[in-house]
């Protein structure tokens, strides 16, 4: 990747107006988000089809009309979607060189079992080589996702504290981290929760190295305006949240009251897409949803 392109894709995420469509499910989700797509678990007898007809859905999302840079400024995809190809093209190169989306790799390899109300990431095994690979398939950025459960500040402070020495080696390569500690929605002290992790995260911005930046992904907060201190923060390049679970009504009415802050949804983004519609249906269908989250993320 040329310094020039690097420079634009930077721009287009600190600047562009729009939101980053999470297309990065991987072997444990799949199964679930084909089935919402309306593909059952008997069309398919083992991974390899069922990573084909997830590879397909994603390339119909990629290749409709209604996907563009103009209103989704980048795209998450998991790592054998970076390994295939688009339109003859390998994804990352097709999202930007055809569409104008700067694209992103999720890296976390899944959870350790829960501790102190957090489940840590998992050990991510040949991550430098992987992330050399990323930065020569043209990525500019990766995301790596841990869950809170709890409003419990030992475990809040290490989650926090695991992101930052990830993103560290992350931006070590060259490329721009998305750091995720997603709070479980469901959990009753999830206001508490909030206010411990944005004060560690801001502790963390603080003591970056001067010019060094990352993206910060969160869930949905309940008091809008949560995380303006952060979306503020010269070393935060972006703030951007998953629905986390929300529908995708109740997740735009909650990120329109965030000013600053752009969607970065999944099932929210798929839901109404089937594999037996028309191209005329899908792309309609995906079109109101794209304008939609759209809409929030730039109220």
């Amino acid at each position: 990747m040329t310094d020039a392109t690097h420079q634009a894709m930077t721009d287009q995420i600190r600047k562009g107006q729009g939101f980053i469509a999470a297309l990065d499910q991987s072997g444990g989700s799949t199964p679930k988000a084909l089935k919402a797509y309306g593909v059952s678990e008997d069309a398919y007898s083992n991974d390899d089809q069922m990573f084909d007809l997830i590879h397909a859905m994603r390339a119909r999302i990629v290749n409709a009309p209604v996907f563009s840079g103009d209103k989704v400024i980048g795209a998450i995809l998991f790592e054998m979607t970076m390994d295939r190809e688009i339109s003859g093209k390998p994804s990352a190169a097709a999202l930007w060189e055809d569409n104008g989306v700067v694209p992103f790799l999720k890296i976390d390899k899944g959870l350790e079992a829960e501790e102190n109300g957090v489940q840590m990431l998992k050990d991510i095994p040949n991550l430098d080589h992987l992330l050399e690979r990323a930065k020569a398939q043209g990525i500019f950025g990766t995301k790596e996702r841990s869950v809170i459960h709890a409003a419990n500040q030992a475990g809040i402070d290490a989650i926090v504290a695991q992101q930052f020495e990830l993103g560290a080696q992350v931006s070590g390569h060259g490329l721009m981290p998305i750091l995720e500690p997603e709070i479980n929605i469901t959990i009753a002290d999830k206001a508490e929760a909030e206010d411990m992790l944005r004060d560690a995260i801001l502790r963390h911005l603080d003591a970056l190295p001067d010019g060094q930046q990352v993206m910060l992904k969160l869930s949905l907060p309940e008091k809008p305006g949560q995380y303006q201190v952060l979306v503020d923060h010269p070393a935060c390049l972006k703030v951007v949240a998953l629905s986390g679970g929300y529908s995708r009504e109740e997740a735009n009415d909650r990120l329109a009251k965030n000013s600053g802050v752009v969607a970065s949804f999944s099932r929210a983004l798929t839901e109404g897409l089937f594999a037996h519609q028309d191209d005329g249906e899908f792309n309609a269908t995906l079109g109101r949803t794209i304008e939609s989250i759209h809409a929030a993320s730039i109220a």
